[in-house]
């Protein structure tokens, strides 16, 4: 017979948190600093296993932008955070971690890390903090449900039995990076407990292609400083002179998406077996996963954005001009990484051993546009156990901004990817996690029922 927990009154019983993350540890952490019982379950082995990954294991806290870019990268969900960020943001953070022996360093694009450039260092602060404020950690503890008496939680279900809770704290993660415990299970308890969910997707996740013989043939293939540009038709019905040559995406001030242009952003992309990758490739994923729904979605790769096309031009001619006795492959060798060569060739239509010479001009037009447009159209991303962050959740009409307490249900909270907030690369997604989280916790624990 299952053990039951001993039923203590409601103002003795602990807030329990569900989920070891970033949001679950801090919302624990500041519930018990608040002078709270606080029960953190974790359904895997030890906390903190998704920050071990984080910033490909060095743990990318936040970033230097102000206040107000640094929301714009959350899309139109991002003024949800401004009451949070308010509370507990970017300085908060680094001061509390601070308190237990983490100092920080910024880095290109404002990205902040620990300066031990260890993720593990950022957990086992948490954990101290955890320890700090005598937080009763249960690992190997899978929540299978909450436990409802009308519209209030009085507690949670698990394999041992039912646990009473003065509030329940949801910070059971997405549903990316499976391996770290990342199921999706926050998502079934939130809807069984009446809440919406706004469809879950992908988000920063590489792209498949539909023309897969010629990405293999580039696999491995890095490229810098070049512009990718996604839209919503067929890769042969791009307008290239309609080409973009400024970003235009979420979180970029300015020009918004027009026409049949779903963003354009410059950066460092790469070639895989599959399709497409690399930075500026996982930035633009979300919209061109959500623009899939809707119809045909291809992409263009400007090989040379710091080239207008009449410039480019010039050069191709006096590079022919120059070397008219080099091959064709020779004159691509000046110009692209030597494995692109081969699939540069065989979309011009031009045999490897022409003489540079006998290129007509109609043909270095044909290379020009190559350059300038290479394309290929999307068949789909990758799948959600392939994506850094899962977008959608929990619906952020039906969650108070100030509090993090659901709409619906007295005595319950949310934090961290659950909800349906989601942001580009740079430690946007982390500082958000641990904003939700300390307020989660500082509301759970003064709320009165």
């Amino acid at each position: 017979m299952k053990k039951k927990e001993r039923e203590e009154p409601p103002e003795e019983q602990p807030i329990v948190v569900v989920g070891a993350g970033a949001g679950g540890m801090m919302a624990a952490g500041r519930a018990a600093e608040c002078g709270r019982a606080v029960l953190l379950l974790e359904k895997t082995d030890r906390p903190g296993k998704k920050i071990l990954v984080s910033g490909k294991g060095r743990c990318n806290l936040s970033n230097t932008r102000e206040i107000g870019d640094f929301i714009a990268m959350f899309g139109e969900n991002g003024p949800f955070l401004h009451g949070v960020f308010r509370r507990f943001f970017r300085e908060e953070l680094l001061d509390l971690l601070g308190r237990f022996g983490i100092e920080t360093k910024s880095e290109r694009g404002g990205r902040i890390f620990p300066a031990s450039d260890c993720a593990a260092d950022v957990v086992e602060a948490l954990r101290r903090y955890l320890s700090a404020g005598g937080v009763q950690v249960r690992t190997r503890t899978r929540v299978s449900g909450l436990r409802l008496e009308g519209r209030r939680v009085t507690g949670v279900e698990t394999e041992a039995g039912w646990t009473p809770a003065r509030a329940v704290i949801l910070a059971a993660g997405g549903s990316t990076w499976p391996a770290t415990g990342s199921t999706g299970d926050g998502y079934a308890m939130a809807r069984a407990a009446g809440h919406t969910l706004v469809p879950l997707r992908p988000a920063l996740v590489p792209l498949v292609v539909e023309e897969t013989d010629t990405a293999r043939s580039m696999q491995g293939v890095s490229l810098r400083n070049v512009r990718l540009t996604a839209y919503t038709c067929r890769a042969g019905e791009i307008r290239e002179e309609r080409n973009p040559t400024r970003d235009i995406g979420r979180g970029i001030p300015g020009k918004k998406p027009s026409g049949r242009i779903i963003e354009s952003r410059m950066g460092e992309m790469m070639l895989t077996h599959f399709g497409i990758g690399g930075p500026v490739t996982l930035l633009m994923s979300l919209a061109v996963v959500d623009a899939l729904k809707q119809g045909p979605v291809s992409v263009a790769v400007d090989f040379k954005p710091a080239l207008t096309r009449e410039q480019l031009r010039d050069r191709l001619q006096r590079d022919l001009d120059r070397h008219g006795k080099r091959s064709a492959a020779r004159i691509l060798e000046g110009l692209l990484p030597r494995k692109a060569v081969g699939a540069f060739l065989e979309r011009w239509g031009i045999a490897p051993d022409r003489q540079a010479g006998q290129v007509t001009a109609a043909e270095r037009d044909a290379l020009l546009g190559l350059l300038k447009s290479f394309r290929f159209n999307i068949r789909s991303s990758l799948p959600m156990s392939a994506a850094i962050v899962t977008a959608g959740g929990v619906s952020l009409r039906e969650v108070d901004p100030r509090t993090m307490a659901s709409r619906l249900v007295e005595g319950l909270f949310f934090c961290g990817e659950i909800l349906d907030l989601d942001a580009d690369t740079g430690g946007y997604n982390l500082q958000a996690a641990f904003s939700t989280g300390y307020v989660a916790g500082e509301s759970a624990a003064s709320a009165t029922f």
